[in-house]
């Protein structure tokens, strides 16, 4: 999923700026002019920068909405899916520059996490958190993950209907991963086929990530970890669901509310 980072400079140039021109009439300007004007600039800033500073509080420390442009997350989240994103579950960070202030917790295994795409950290993916940092992964060609030794443990489930590249509709498996050292169950779908295996060994302040559609996911397995740094917030829940693309299914108010897990 890719957002630019510019929409927070502007938000956070235009707080200060509002809250300079405050200022400077303040202390320039203690006196009403004898017309009882006030000047115009004067007046937008006074009407803008509480808007625009509860904007940047809230979005920088408390919560952020996201889109789903991409299916690399199917079935936990659908292309259109509107979701929210804690910001403070890793941490209170500073806007622009991301510096953690305050430690309010810790990535856990499982987790759906938004972050800064480590290639080009203007953009902003979501996966799941798979492997943290000391973790050995590996994922074999018949698409099984075993993580510190341990396989991981698998369900079959009902099968999903989705669409392969070509756009057709095609019924892919649906299973049920439970992940080691982890309460968190979650569902993923593989197509048929095989899958280029390999073995990661997760260096300290990194973790590593994966789509649960694990055949259409660009994640750790090709660009490898994600450092600290670089989350952005946990997922919590689907607000709202628009796909407008062509083909995409409209608004779907089923999703509404959707837990992220």
């Amino acid at each position: 999923m890719g957002v630019h980072l510019n929409l927070e400079v502007i938000l956070v140039c235009l707080t200060l700026f509002t809250g300079i021109v405050i200022l400077y009439y303040f202390l320039k300007l203690k006196k009403d002019d004898e017309s009882g004007e006030v000047p115009l600039l004067l007046d937008y800033s006074r009407s803008f920068f509480p808007i625009l500073l509860i904007v940047i509080v809230v979005r920088s420390f408390v919560a952020e909405p996201f889109r789903i442009p991409s299916g690399s997350m199917i079935p936990t989240l659908e292309i259109g899916d509107f979701i929210l994103v804690q910001k403070y579950a890793y941490g209170i960070r500073l806007p622009i520059t991301y510096n953690k202030i305050i430690n309010t917790g810790k990535p856990e295994r499982g987790d759906v996490v938004v972050f800064r795409y480590p290639p080009d950290p203007k953009i902003n993916y979501i996966k799941r958190l798979i492997g943290l940092p000391g973790d050995k992964i590996r994922w074999t060609a018949d698409k099984k993950l075993i993580i510190n030794d341990v396989p991981v443990i698998y369900e079959n489930d009902e099968n999903y209907l989705t669409k392969d590249r070509l756009g057709r509709e095609i019924e892919v498996s649906q299973l049920k991963e439970f992940l080691p050292d982890s309460n968190n169950e979650h569902k993923l779908i593989n197509f048929p086929g095989f899958s280029q295996a390999g073995e990661w060994q997760v260096p300290e302040g990194h973790f590593f990530m994966m789509g649960d559609n694990r055949d259409n996911s660009s994640d750790s397995r090709f660009w490898k970890f994600v450092p600290e740094q670089n989350l952005v917030g946990k997922a919590s829940f689907v607000w709202m669901h628009w796909d407008w693309s062509d083909g995409g299914d409209g608004f779907k108010a089923s999703r509404i509310g959707t837990s992220v897990d």
